[in-house]
């Protein structure tokens, strides 16, 4: 089984293999979303790349969109590594947080 493309609610994950199907993709989707209704908004819009060497900027609407080392998605962090090293990192901070805080009840 490969995945392609991930949707929840309004967000979408987008997973090409090539640089290709990342341009072509890309303009292809926001076409689709207009047709009914949906905006894709550039600023909000990021690329992450894994395992490639390819550095070809994807363009929206004539606008590059931005290249990120790791975002955030469904609350997960997913970084350009594949890693989740960074994501648990991140839960036993909030983890050890919030258990400082209640420390003191």
């Amino acid at each position: 089984m490969q995945l392609e493309d991930l949707d929840f609610t309004n967000d979408s994950a987008l997973l090409p293999h090539t640089q290709h199907q990342r341009q072509d993709k890309t303009p292809s989707i926001a076409a689709s979303s207009a047709a009914v209704g949906f905006k894709i908004h550039k600023w909000k819009s990021k690329i992450l790349r894994y395992k490639t060497a390819c550095n070809k900027r994807i363009t929206l609407d004539r606008e590059d969109l931005e290249y990120v080392r790791t975002f955030t998605y469904l609350g997960s962090i997913i970084d350009k590594h594949g890693g989740s090293d960074v994501d648990v990192k991140a839960r036993f901070g909030k983890a050890r947080a919030t258990y400082l805080q209640l420390k003191n009840i």
